[in-house]
């Protein structure tokens, strides 16, 4: 049996203690004041030319982070000068159909992203007045906008002094301080956000988060990272240790698993058939072919008898061409999809609700999938 022996402080001991408490609490704000300067200096002979960095309008900086979210900066450039022309302020963006901004959206994938920010724009018109939240825990509220996006939005537009963690950063940190935890666990990412939230400027938030973004994104990538010219090689565990390949550690992969999908292309005249998928599931409210999905290969054969009798077709379907395998991976599906071209006779009048008539010249006006685009790339309809 073992005793917690208390002995009291003496009024001298207890003068030095908070004395050494003080001193302890001017170190750690030294070495975050010098970790902020290094970076901010890096970051400002550094940083990339980008349009979102000159403007504190919320408006530009939210449809920047949620279309650069697992977008490259030079596709993602594309897609947020798209929508700046298209939607050049919140309340033309809330007054636009949803359809239309799925359209702008063709092609970045993740589109409940892009009905999260139709549904946010038409609350902030209509129950802001056009004016968005100033502080993080106000900006949490609003749909789509999760806790990075919330952080960037108060840092970059109203300096709160607030933390923005994304993947960029999450390698920084665990690299530079031999953080051995993985990070898309909750302990991970609650160790990295405490962290980033001790090492923020609070003069500069904005710039800071801003700062350790980019040096992630062009310093310490996740390969190959620049450790011979680091700023913080002489701190960095991971290049003391060793560790710079090792860190940062993540958990287990989701497991991936295979789709097929047999889309038909039927084409009447002048005329072809839309599905609009209003299911929830991938691609909501987009467009693609009416078809068939299975868990396994299925033979030809099977596929036009099972598609014949779901869709209810009583005329001859007349097989043109099948087209070679597309591959489409998703986060968690790997869709093996093949396009049946083929003509029907006369108009297909019985077709189910979701399914509609398109004119062929006008099948660029609908919001595909990134699969379905790569298909009509190729003029399909040359091919009937």
């Amino acid at each position: 049996m073992s005793f917690l022996i208390i002995v009291p402080l003496s009024r001298q001991s207890k003068i030095a203690l908070l004395i050494q408490l003080h001193l302890n609490n001017l170190l750690i704000l030294h070495c975050n004041m010098k970790f902020s300067e290094t970076l901010i200096r890096w970051y400002n002979a550094n940083k990339r030319d980008l349009p979102w960095r000159k403007t504190s309008d919320p408006y530009k900086v939210w449809l920047s982070e949620i279309i650069l979210q697992q977008t490259r900066v030079d596709q993602g450039m594309d897609y947020y000068n798209k929508f700046i022309s298209l939607f050049p302020t919140i309340f033309d963006l809330s007054s636009a159909s949803e359809d239309k901004v799925l359209k702008a959206w063709q092609g970045l994938g993740y589109y409940s992203r892009a009905r999260n920010i139709s549904y946010t724009a038409r609350f902030i018109v209509g129950e802001l007045g056009g004016k968005f939240p100033k502080s993080q825990q106000e900006l949490l509220k609003l749909k789509g906008i999760g806790k990075y996006t919330s952080a960037a939005i108060a840092s970059f537009c109203f300096n709160e002094k607030t933390a923005a963690v994304d993947g960029n950063v999450m390698r920084v940190l665990s690299r530079i301080f031999g953080l051995e935890v993985p990070i898309d666990s909750s302990k991970g990412q609650k160790t990295i956000q405490q962290l980033a939230d001790e090492l923020i400027d609070p003069k500069k938030p904005g710039m800071f988060n801003q700062a350790l973004m980019e040096f992630g994104a062009l310093h310490c990538t996740p390969s190959n990272p620049h450790c011979a010219d680091c700023p913080f090689r002489g701190e960095c565990v991971a290049y003391k240790e060793r560790k710079v390949n090792l860190l940062p550690i993540k958990g287990k992969k989701t497991e991936v698993k295979d789709i097929w999908i047999y889309y038909f292309f039927i084409q009447h005249k002048e005329k072809t058939y839309l599905r609009q998928r209003n299911s929830l599931g991938i691609w909501q409210g987009l467009f693609d072919f009416p078809g068939i999905e299975a868990y396994q290969k299925i033979e030809m054969i099977q596929v036009v008898e099972t598609f014949t009798k779901q869709f209810a077709i009583a005329k001859r379907l007349d097989i043109v061409q099948e087209s070679e395998e597309y591959i489409h991976i998703l986060s968690h599906r790997k869709i093996r999809a093949r396009f049946i071209i083929c003509k029907i006779n006369s108009q297909w009048k019985t077709r189910p609700d979701q399914i509609v008539e398109v004119s062929l010249k006008h099948l660029d006006e609908y919001a595909v999938p990134r699969l379905i685009e790569r298909f009509l790339e190729k003029r399909p309809d040359t091919f009937c």
